[in-house]
């Protein structure tokens, strides 16, 4: 049964892959114009696999070795992606930026950390600058490592990312990695997760509902 259980989801994460460069479709709205609470909302409820997300060991921007313990007691909002990501990792963090920004003020945003895929490039240093860019989450940390920490953490959370070499590009490789945003609760427990079709709205009303509880 947990067998299945995994590879129903990793079926379900792998379709987000490389999804993320597609753009992502508008929220539901009713009559009046507001966010309707069916549909995405209520699919982004139920996206809590216990198998998605486990022990982390990595180093912080600031230079310090961290663990999942270190975040533990409040939500998480987790993101692999990279510095050197061109378009879909800024402009996935500008969205979580947007969707904090909308939550009610009763309303804390989640502590929320990218982990990097690209550790040959991505120093605490590169992290430490780049986590500052004006209209990512004021509370962005950046994690990095050596690259079989990297690999672990990803494989805890089913997430997958590989090299492309581009010999004609002054980078000379890319990452292609998952894009997901993975939402765990103060226990480090997945309570759920966001593809590149959830735009600020949907975020922010799941966020919403989820940490008022």
């Amino acid at each position: 049964m947990m067998l299945r259980s995994i590879a129903t989801s990793s079926v379900l994460l792998a379709t987000a892959v490389l999804a993320a460069c597609s753009p992502a479709s508008a929220p539901e709205k009713d009559s009046a114009g507001a966010v309707k609470s069916g549909g995405a909302q209520a699919s982004c409820l139920s996206r809590a696999y216990p198998e998605i997300g486990g022990p982390i060991s990595l180093v912080s921007d600031s230079g310090a070795r961290v663990t999942e313990a270190d975040f533990k007691g409040r939500p998480t909002l987790i993101y692999f992606g990279f510095t050197y990501c061109p378009d879909v990792c800024p402009m996935t963090l500008v969205n979580v930026e947007r969707a904090y920004e909308q939550l009610p003020e009763s309303v804390e945003p989640p502590q929320t950390l990218l982990i990097s895929v690209d550790p040959e490039r991505d120093t605490p240093e590169v992290l430490a600058s780049y986590v500052k860019a004006p209209r990512f989450p004021k509370n962005l940390i950046g994690l990095t490592g050596t690259p079989e920490e990297i690999r672990a953490a990803a494989d805890e959370f089913l997430s997958d990312f590989s090299r492309v070499e581009q010999s004609e590009s002054q980078s000379e490789y890319t990452m292609d990695h998952t894009s997901l945003l993975y939402l765990m609760d103060e226990n480090w427990q997945l309570k759920t997760f966001f593809t590149h079709e959830d735009t600020a709205e949907t975020i922010s009303a799941c966020l919403g509902e989820i940490l008022q509880d």
